[in-house]
């Protein structure tokens, strides 16, 4: 790592609300990945590489002969997990870069919620976490906003957090997205008052600490920095990714030290460890926020404050705008922007460090991304000035 392999493209298709998408889902693959090629100055043919994470639709095999790539020499995706390996798809396409194994990779999720199953609803499963649904789904334990909230709850009591400090990620969210014409929430503010009044859905969240579903996708291009000489995009490196869980990993994940909590402090202790960095040394932090509570959970198990500390840490707007004391989730995150499985918000950490975000924090030279919190395995990704 430490810059071995560089982002020289991003781009999205348009952002939907769910059902709204005039593409299916494939077609949102092939746009996104077209417009991250154009705004690195390549052509598709030259691209050699694809990964993605918990995506069995949009096959590389089938995205390769569609965009008329001349030869895919590297294909792979993160088996376990959720939205919390959307970090980790870049560190498999810096893996893949700075190995040898292919010249350029691109990093990519799709989704049209509108064509298939809602990604938060209680339907599907099976396979391995058929197990774990067997102790939950009896007892009426069947949505992952129920799982969330469960342990954000219990967190709370711990620490004695208030409602305040989730209304303030969400406030956070809705504030920078009215500077982002592609959010999906863009022209509707949000007060403080109105995320009180919104309705539960399950409690401690209100219906605007959860997550929106949506149509759209997202893509990455990621090369070596030798190569990106020749491109006309301005490149910035991947200085260091992290995934994993630990120590104490046991036969399930929610037990012991782990509950409550989102697996992250093994990945933050990594990630500053790889990048020779600390929190305080971030301009911009792009947290998923699939829902409000674990995201303040995991600032704190990535060292930003202590659990004590978390009320006044994001309170008061202290997260809104690009002159925020932390600016956050600055193109308005899961939340606010379009839910894409986290993917849009690694996006966004490239384009803080290329400084063309529509909420552009002052001269930003360390971004993080941090994958879906509260899943197992967490993953993280710093990026810098090449």
């Amino acid at each position: 790592m430490h810059g071995k392999a560089v982002v020289v493209g991003v781009g999205e298709s348009e952002y939907y609300k769910r059902g709204g998408a005039p593409e299916t889902e494939f077609q949102l693959a092939c746009k996104a990945i077209r417009r991250a090629v154009e705004d690195a100055g390549l052509d598709l043919s030259e691209v050699d590489g694809l990964t993605t994470y918990m995506d069995q639709r949009n096959s590389p095999l089938r995205l390769a002969e569609a965009l008329g790539l001349k030869e895919l020499r590297w294909s792979m995706t993160p088996l376990a997990g959720g939205g919390n390996n959307s970090a980790a798809a870049l560190m498999c396409a810096d893996a893949a870069v700075s190995a040898g194994y292919a010249r350029y990779v691109v990093a990519f999720r799709a989704l049209a919620q509108g064509q298939f199953h809602r990604l938060g609803s209680g339907q599907g499963g099976g396979g391995d976490g058929a197990r774990g649904m067997a102790w939950g789904r009896p007892y009426g334990l069947m949505t992952p906003a129920q799982e969330c909230a469960m342990h954000t709850k219990r967190w709370m009591h711990d620490h004695g957090v208030s409602q305040d400090a989730l209304g303030s990620i969400a406030l956070a969210c809705y504030a920078n997205a009215q500077r982002n014409p592609r959010a999906v929430r863009y022209g509707r503010p949000l007060t403080r008052e109105d995320y009180h009044a919104s309705r539960w859905i399950v409690e401690p969240f209100h219906l605007f600490d959860c997550c929106q579903e949506n149509d759209g996708a997202a893509a990455l291009v990621v090369t070596t920095p030798e190569r990106a000489r020749d491109l006309r995009s301005t490149p910035v490196s991947i200085l260091a990714a992290a995934q994993g869980m630990g120590p104490d990993i046991g036969a399930r994940s929610f037990q012991g030290k782990w509950f409550p909590g989102t697996f992250y402090e093994n990945v933050g202790k990594m990630l500053w460890d790889r990048a020779g960095a600390k929190p305080t040394d971030v301009d911009a932090v792009q947290m998923y926020e699939n829902f409000t509570g674990p995201v303040l959970m995991a600032l704190c198990e990535m060292g930003f404050c202590e659990p004590e500390e978390v009320e006044a840490f994001v309170g008061d707007g202290r997260l809104e705008g690009p002159d925020a004391a932390l600016p956050f989730n600055t193109s308005g995150g899961n939340l606010a922007e379009a839910y894409i499985h986290g993917l849009e918000m690694v996006s966004e950490a490239v384009r803080q460090v290329r400084g063309d975000s529509t909420c552009q924090a002052p001269k930003v030279e360390l971004s993080l991304a941090a994958g879906g919190p509260g899943y197992a395995p967490g993953s993280a990704v710093l990026f810098g000035r090449a």
